[in-house]
């Protein structure tokens, strides 16, 4: 979910007058754009979606065929037909069974601009990042579709390291991206993998 918007600012500004929810949207829309990442069609899952700026994005890019889900702790009203939204979080043990409601089937890209309340602590917030990124990850294992991809906001600090060797081991394809809209005293950065390496299943005795 977004911050709040500073007036002055001219991604803000921009976003007004082109009727985008959030300056955010400009970031997911330069890495579409660098890793060509949507296509008509497509199946999207968007994780912390509140406001809708990503969403209003991906909607536009995948088309009246596609299909995306948001989902956030804030409500998410008025968007698209192809647009389907719901208040849930994502440490919810019914998560899944909840997501299968609104889509049924797996997906082509996950995307995460998930980020914790902010308490001022660098490395709190640091770890609480990594842990929103972490479950970002652990369900595209479950949702995300062979050879799909997968972008997620992560603050850089302690751990770092190792999450990406997570991400390197499930995905063909991972660089690191920081858009032009991010802000400039801000730590975050972005993931984006492409090419999902399910992990063959287990093997039974």
């Amino acid at each position: 979910m977004s911050k709040p918007y500073d007036p002055r600012d001219r991604f803000y500004k921009k976003a007004k007058q082109e009727g985008l929810r959030a300056r955010s949207a400009f970031k997911i829309e330069e890495i579409a754009q660098r890793a060509q990442l949507f296509r008509r069609g497509m199946a999207v899952l968007d994780l912390g979606a509140a406001p809708g700026g990503w969403l209003q994005i991906i909607s536009r890019q995948i088309g009246p065929e596609g299909v995306v889900v948001g989902i956030d702790l804030q409500p998410i009203k008025g968007m698209g037909p192809n647009v389907r939204t719901a208040v849930l979080d994502i440490y919810a043990p019914d998560l899944r069974e909840r997501l299968r409601e609104l889509h049924d089937g797996s997906y082509d890209v996950v995307t995460s601009d998930m980020a914790p309340k902010t308490t001022g602590v660098k490395t709190t917030d640091e770890a609480r990042s990594l842990d929103l990124a972490e479950h970002a990850l652990h369900l595209c294992a479950e949702l995300l579709k062979p050879g799909g991809s997968f972008v997620a906001k992560v603050f850089e600090g302690g751990g770092f390291e190792g999450y990406l060797r997570q991400v390197r081991a499930a995905f063909s394809k991972v660089k690191l991206v920081r858009p032009e809209a991010t802000r400039g005293r801000s730590f975050e950065i972005f993931v984006v993998a492409q090419g999902h390496r399910p992990a063959p299943p287990a093997s039974t005795p």
